[in-house]
């Protein structure tokens, strides 16, 4: 399992093509030595040193053991350390690939997509049943976040989201036949910012399509067996049925370079190396093609399997794992055989320092201006050294710091960060982890990429480290730790005192997800328990709900102060339970009982009534029924209402109330023969309003009478005919009306109801008939302005 060492002499493995150097470094010693053969089985990997999935290929012949009669799918580090394993029921395989976050999708003819994460666990599944129909799919091509699938009946359809899967049809294409191949650019990579797919049917062009409509490249050296999208997306490898390898810009405006390969068999595989040339692999042979048609041949007895990444291939076979790359441009200038770059001369100063040879002083004189840039250099080259090269990044790290100490002033900031990122490369690189990552895919990735690798490998203590020494948060990592405990078959109340150890000393650390966790493993005590530990009520509180704690998730909604989740928690608690345990339940809570009683008063009379109801507070719920009573338009629902509620009032011992309502319930009988036999409207008139119309329309006897009946005070009474009749200016009546009896009220109301109504003359009948001399003359006082004016 260990890996091997490099060689002494780093040009040792270098290989030129045209002006450029390539190595091909052993990384891992492969540990499914003798399990695995790759000739019978489809291989697919993750970039950024991921995972290889392996499943047996149906389209060859394999000896059938008692071990392997039903297909499974292995999961594999790039070290071949198995991960995990999966028996496969699901169907004919169409294909798989890998996520951004490392789940591997697997696609089934029938249409359907199941991803699965590293430890062979389902963690999603939709279908496509809908867009392939009955003719299932035929191929599949799957990117970092979608997929696009090519269905029996020649249509392709994409999916952009893996997440949240919206299928939705590309462009007809009026194939009659399947392509001999295709590929896809990934929407990063286009204008649009959607997927586009390159298809190379029989006819011998390329057509790009995507969902608003197809473009023929009129191309005509084809057919193309083989289509190959560079990492950067900006260039198109095509392997044609005559052998000829071209290389096109992604708008097929330009060829860049064209080979003959000599071979008009198809490669197997075709991927770039980088972004400077394209590997081909036929069995036993892989071949190396640079831009200006030179290549360099490598020879393999064992099959592998080509895994592109941003700046190289990692090449599987059964025995090994090889990286090959373009060797970068700092490290050629310091290893090229005789190199006067400031960079190669310190790199001999150093060598030379160490065999104490006096030749280290005159090369570090002759760069001494450019010592700092030679500094720089030599540390960038120890990071993009291949995984593992770990003598060779010593040597070039050793080179750097003997040049530093030469310089006054000089920041190390970067020196130290290249030492704290090579240490974590080495670390994961180990075969143990098995992530053979560069420099270049880890800037690409980051480090809480990396980090989020390790704790889906369930490599905690790494992921926790590497945390650690780069002061990122290690909330995550303590988290996914947690979430996998809990579904451990340890004891629950072991589980909770591990997490809460390992947890308390994070402040404000959620344990919302872990609980979630714990109940969907059936744990529901023990996810109950991690909750009071959770510092947020705004994530307890729905937890506890989704629990069924309702009554939990009350208390801690009242506790946290939090009027929108005690809301929240009232509501899931009327709308999931019976009413008369809601009522239990609302009833020892004084908050939540006033917040409830606050909105059914703006939104629910009902329930408000049969809350009062069920807590026997009967004059509460007459005071309810009157309100929901007046919402009826229909004047006998109305009556019944009011008669519920007077009923209530009576028992309630509210003889106030009640004798209110009793009235009004007299009132509206009284409105509503009024309206069968005058016409009008009455209802919802006051008594005081309906005798002034009564008056208005002549019926002062039933004025009268009705007087009488609801007990009116003379005074009021005489108070609402005077203004009736003023504002009709119906002076005769009022005058007679005036000679009735005595008024109760005095004559002055007389006087002013007519200066009201601009009639003086009429006010002047009233005015000897006042009693009081003052007030006489005070109102003679205002009838002689009203003259005047």
């Amino acid at each position: 399992h260990s890996q091997r060492r490099m060689y002494f002499e780093p040009t040792a493995e270098w290989n030129q093509l045209y002006d450029r150097y390539y190595r091909k470094r052993e990384v891992y010693t492969m540990s499914w030595q003798g399990k695995v053969d790759l000739s019978k089985t489809v291989a697919n990997s993750a970039p950024f040193g991921g995972p290889i999935a392996i499943t047996r290929d149906e389209k060859k012949i394999v000896l059938v053991k008692q071990d392997n009669l039903r297909p499974s799918i292995s999961l594999f580090t790039s070290a071949g350390k198995e991960i995990s394993s999966l028996l496969w029921t699901k169907g004919k395989l169409v294909g798989m690939g890998w996520t951004d976050q490392e789940r591997l999708v697997c696609v089934v003819e029938d249409g359907t997509v199941l991803m699965y994460s590293v430890h062979g666990e389902e963690v999603g599944q939709f279908t496509l049943a809908k867009e392939c129909g009955d003719r299932g799919l035929l191929d599949c091509r799957i990117w970092s976040t979608g997929l696009v699938v090519l269905t029996g009946d020649l249509q392709y359809v994409a999916v952009s989201n893996l997440a949240e899967p919206r299928p939705r049809r590309l462009a007809y294409t009026n194939l009659v036949q399947p392509p001999r191949s295709w590929a896809i650019i990934e929407p990063q990579f286009t204008l649009s910012l959607n997927v586009e797919v390159l298809v190379a049917p029989v006819s011998g062009t390329i057509l790009m399509l995507d969902s608003s409509g197809v473009q023929d490249q009129l191309l005509s050296n084809g057919p193309f067996t083989r289509i190959s999208v560079s990492p950067d997306g900006k260039l198109l490898a095509c392997f044609s049925e005559s052998g000829i390898l071209s290389v096109h810009s992604n708008d097929f405006l330009k060829i860049l370079s064209s080979f003959d390969t000599k071979s008009k068999v198809s490669p197997e595989q075709m991927v770039w190396c980088g972004v400077d040339s394209v590997l081909l692999y036929w069995q036993g042979i892989l071949l190396m093609v640079g831009p200006h048609g030179d290549w360099i041949k490598y020879t393999y007895e064992e099959p592998i399997h080509l895994v592109p990444e941003c700046d190289g291939v990692r090449i599987i076979s059964g025995e090994k794992c090889e990286f090959l790359q373009r060797v970068p441009d700092v490290t050629e200038e310091i290893y090229k055989i005789g190199s006067t770059a400031p960079a190669a001369m310190l790199y001999d100063a150093m060598r030379e320092f160490e065999n104490k040879n006096p030749k280290a002083d005159e090369n570090l004189r002759s760069i001494k201006s450019e010592l700092a840039t030679a500094v720089d250099a030599c540390t960038n080259a120890a990071g993009l050294e291949a995984p593992g090269a770990l003598h060779l990044q010593k040597l070039l790290l050793k080179a750097a710091s003997f040049g530093k100490s030469f310089l006054d002033g000089y920041d190390p900031s970067q020196f130290v960060e290249m030492c704290k990122t090579l240490r974590i490369l080495n670390a994961v690189n180990h075969w143990e982890i098995g992530i053979p990552m560069t420099l270049t895919q880890y800037n690409t990735l980051g480090a809480q990429g990396l980090v989020d690798r390790l704790i889906n490998r369930h490599h905690h203590l790494l992921a926790w480290r590497i945390c650690d020494y780069l002061k990122l948060k290690k909330d995550r990592v303590l988290v996914h730790w947690a979430c996998e405990k809990v579904r451990s078959p340890i004891l629950d109340m072991e589980i909770s005192d591990q997490i809460i150890k390992k947890l308390a000393n994070v402040p404000g650390i959620s344990y919302a997800e872990i609980a979630s966790t714990a109940y969907r493993a059936g744990r529901v005590d023990l996810a109950t328990k991690l909750l009071d530990y959770e510092p947020r009520a705004a994530d307890q509180v729905p937890l506890l709900i989704s629990m069924n704690q309702d009554e939990l998730a009350l208390s801690k909604a009242i506790e946290s102060g939090d009027t929108d989740l005690v809301y929240l928690v009232v509501l899931h608690i009327k709308r999931s339970r019976l009413p008369i345990e809601f009522f239990r339940i609302i009833r020892v809570k004084p908050v939540a009982l006033d917040l409830l009683i606050s909105y059914c008063k703006q939104q629910e009379l009902k329930l408000l009534k049969d809350l009062y109801f069920q807590f026997e507070q009967l004059q509460e719920t007459a005071d309810i029924t009157v309100l929901e009573s007046y919402r009826h338009l229909d004047v006998e629902k109305r009556i019944v209402g009011l008669q519920e509620a007077l009923n209530l009032y009576n028992e309630s011992k509210d003889q106030f109330s009640a004798k209110s309502t009793e009235e009004q319930i007299k009132l509206l009988l009284l409105q509503r023969d009024l309206e069968n036999t005058l016409g009008g409207n009455f209802i919802d008139l006051s008594l005081t309003d309906t005798l002034k119309r009564l008056i208005e329309q002549g019926q002062s006897k039933r004025a009268a009478k009705i007087k009488s009946d609801f007990k009116v005070p003379d005074k009021r009474y005489w108070w609402i005919k005077i203004k009736a009749l003023s504002q009709m200016k119906d002076w005769v009546s009022l005058e007679k009306f005036s000679k009735e009896k005595k008024s109760p009220i005095g004559y002055t109301p007389f006087v002013q109801v007519c200066l009201e109504n601009n009639a003086a003359r009429q006010a002047e009948l009233y005015i000897p008939k006042i009693q009081e001399p003052a007030e006489r003359a005070e109102m003679w006082m205002v009838i002689g302005y009203e003259f005047s004016s």
